[in-house]
């Protein structure tokens, strides 16, 4: 898919991205826009190449070719953006609460919003666990919490929803999206298309380490009418229709 032309508020533009691993393309020329403000799903399934991809926007990969095209005042990756990976349990032997106060004396993050971002995971009853002992939805929902106290402007979250419970799921949606309604720009990778129907303004779909479509749920709608699938004349939008249409 070719880069289109940057919207004035984009923040990230991701022109033609290629990693390999030997003879494997985890990615292939993947191009596409963060812009500011915005909750961005990358959707795929497992194995499409969303973790590699989010590795090389935060620099953790270097990537083959391609680049990231950050703002010229961002100097590196991580002055502009946060990266959770997913299934990472860091400093196993601390409690939760030493680890959200390390998060924002290390990082110069917001202590002002500690207490809210507790509440709003429902830590309470952890804060004193230490973070190996917790279940995999309790990890999840601390680490979020954690990245919610950073300061960088762009969070990248692999797999958000990854452990959690269907409560917990709609609760942390909710929280993910009041977190982008204080100024914050997200950019989540998701492999349930419904989780991510429920929470993004836009889509970045891709399956075999290319992006097949950018955009909307209704202009990927259009780009799928456009190539002659049913699915895009629908006049009930389902993303799972058009993510299969266009993959």
């Amino acid at each position: 898919m070719a880069a289109q032309d940057s919207p004035p508020n984009t923040l990230i533009r991701v022109t033609n991205l290629t990693k390999r691993y030997g003879d494997l393309a985890a990615l292939t020329d993947v191009s596409f826009t963060i812009r500011q403000g915005e909750v961005l799903g990358v959707i795929g399934p497992n194995g499409s190449g969303k973790t590699t991809l989010f590795e090389c926007l935060a620099g953790v990969l270097p990537a083959d070719s391609g680049a990231v095209v950050l703002p010229m005042e961002a100097g590196t990756p991580g002055s502009i953006l946060f990266y959770l990976p997913d299934a990472i349990a860091p400093w196993p032997a601390q409690p939760v609460r030493w680890a959200l106060d390390f998060t924002i004396g290390f990082f110069g993050g917001r202590a002002d919003a500690r207490d809210e971002v507790i509440h709003r995971f429902e830590l309470e009853a952890i804060l004193d666990a230490a973070i190996g002992s917790l279940s995999k939805g309790q990890r999840k929902r601390a680490l979020l919490a954690m990245s919610f106290l950073t300061p960088q402007p762009i969070l990248l979250s692999d797999e958000p929803f990854d452990g959690l419970d269907l409560r917990q799921t709609r609760e942390v949606a909710m929280a993910l999206r009041a977190h982008r309604s204080s100024g914050r720009t997200l950019l989540l990778s998701i492999h349930q298309i419904a989780d991510a129907a429920r929470i993004c303004d836009r889509f970045v779909l891709l399956s075999g380490g290319r992006v097949c479509g950018e955009g909307t749920l209704d202009e990927l709608s259009a780009l799928a009418a456009a190539r002659g699938s049913p699915a895009g004349a629908k006049v009930e939008r389902d993303l799972e229709e058009v993510f299969l249409a266009l993959t």
